[in-house]
């Protein structure tokens, strides 16, 4: 075997996070090995965030037509999906090639290996035949997989994962949709709006669970407006296909049939894949365990969906910037001392310090006011704890909730201005601790709520402020009142 390559930074899996981490470590003058089995840039390009929110633009497009009558006139609307379908294969470069993106990486400097990685004892990566070592460390940034409940029949049938949903170009006449989750509920809408008679199967007692209350009320009434079936509290016991339909059976003997089945009832990490037993690693667990720095053990960090720590691109990114930045402070330390590996960087000693050579601080992870939103029609935007974690961990709560219809921006909004301001404090701390923002523009007018639970900002404060008349933030300046 031909002996192990040398370089500077192994990153396993161009994901969003992946990607951004070893392009701007290539940038910085590491020599950067970028190894992905599948596409560069990950799910969200291709099969997530970019393509599903052109399908959810597409569908919410053909709803505002709909809204005309009462409004301003009457419109007739026909949907059809061959546009939307044409877009999203233009946007994914029709056959799912990942060539710009791969361009884009080697572009900046570094070297890109197609193939499958494990790690083969510290500080060593095996692709394929292939042997790197690598001085200053690994990054993981494996990325997740749909995670399909162990239901009796499942794993037989042809099932659609979201991938399956977003490449489709004939929409079936009715789809069964496993988990009320909020990728569950934004599809699920999308079909419904196209003229797909959807049902939607959720084993807890309402969908958006992770959510408040108020929230899972205002999204059902919605989806059953557009004429989505919804029912909660049904546990999926087993599920059949003839050839030609789905069949759903859930407890009590309750069963659904449908031309195709949709299965979204969350993500995992596959970690038995990686070799973490050849570096002391649990490989057991559902994610990789990381520190506020993103570590898992010496010389391995991780980023993105792999860490459990939400699955959404921006907190990829977020935590890229840590991880290069800790990654760079790695290589300065070890370029003014001993290199911790024994071998001399070829970095020369600049990177991870200012043009002075002082060190540059690294941040740590901090996600008390991680922001998520649900795009479904109204939004539902939220951040922070919601009234029941916060509860559960004993904070003296305060609540404020204003009515979106009941504000000035609400009435004249009219069709389709559902929604509502919810905001959760700590009454002993004077500060939020969450807040929820649903309505037309919900994941817009949480940006304020993000800003206000980050920095603490005293409800004083916050009070204090002026909000633009007549703009749907304006709500949280009610649900203040509300919260007096």
């Amino acid at each position: 075997m031909a002996d192990p390559e040398l370089v500077d930074v192994v990153v396993i899996g161009l994901g969003v996070g992946g990607e951004e981490v070893a392009g701007r470590l290539a940038e910085a003058g590491l020599s950067v090995v970028g190894v992905e089995r599948d596409l560069v840039g990950g799910e969200c390009p291709y099969w997530g965030c970019v393509p599903s929110k052109m399908m959810i633009r597409a569908a919410n497009a053909i709803a505002e037509a709909r809204r005309v009558d009462g409004l301003a006139g009457s419109a007739e609307v026909r949907p059809d999906w061959a546009p939307v379908a044409r877009r999203i294969r233009a946007e994914a470069t029709d056959t799912w090639d990942d060539t710009v993106a791969v361009q884009r990486f080697t572009g900046k400097g570094g070297r890109f290996v197609r193939g499958t990685a494990r790690l083969d004892g510290p500080g060593r990566v095996r692709v394929d035949e292939r042997v790197f070592q690598a001085r200053h460390g690994i990054v993981l940034g494996t990325g997740t997989r749909p995670s399909v409940p162990p239901v009796d029949g499942l794993a037989d049938t042809p099932y659609w994962t979201n991938r399956q949903a977003v490449e489709v170009e004939e929409l079936p006449e009715s789809l069964l949709v496993l988990g009320g989750g909020a990728i569950g509920l934004e599809l699920a809408q999308v079909f419904a709006r196209f003229g797909v008679r959807v049902t939607v199967v959720e084993a807890l007692d309402r969908v958006l669970a992770v959510e408040e209350p108020e929230a899972s009320e205002v999204a059902a009434a919605a989806l059953r407006t557009d004429g989505v079936e919804i029912h909660t509290g049904v546990r999926a016991e087993r599920v059949g296909h003839d050839g030609r339909a789905f069949t759903l059976r859930g407890a009590g003997g309750v069963e659904f049939t449908a031309d195709r089945l949709l299965v979204v009832t969350g993500r995992r990490a596959h970690l038995d894949e990686l070799g973490l037993d050849t570096v002391g690693v649990d490989a057991g667990r559902r994610y990789l365990a990381v520190d506020d720095r993103l570590h898992v053990t010496e010389g391995i960090w991780a980023v993105g969906d792999v860490t459990g720590e939400g699955a959404f691109t921006h907190v990829a990114m977020y935590q890229a910037g840590i991880v290069v930045a800790d990654v760079l402070d790695h290589v300065r330390r070890a370029d003014a001392g001993a290199d911790p590996s024994g071998t001399a960087s070829a970095t020369g000693g600049a990177a991870g310090a200012d043009a002075g050579g002082a060190a540059r601080a690294v941040p740590r992870a901090d996600y008390r006011a991680l922001p998520r939103v649900t795009f479904t029609d109204p939004e539902v935007g939220a951040v922070g704890l919601t009234e029941r974690q916060a509860r559960e961990r004993g904070v003296n709560v305060q609540v404020g909730l204003a009515r979106l219809p009941s504000s000035a921006r609400g009435w004249i909004h009219k069709a389709g201005n559902e929604g509502f301001v919810k905001l959760v404090a700590d009454a002993d701390e004077g500060v939020l601790i969450g807040a929820t923002s649903v309505g037309p523009a919900g994941g817009e007018v949480l940006s304020a709520l993000v800003v206000a639970v980050h920095a603490a900002v005293p409800l004083a404060r916050l009070r204090q402020m002026i909000y633009a008349y007549p703009t749907f933030h304006r709500t949280i300046e009610d649900a203040l009142r509300d919260m007096s």
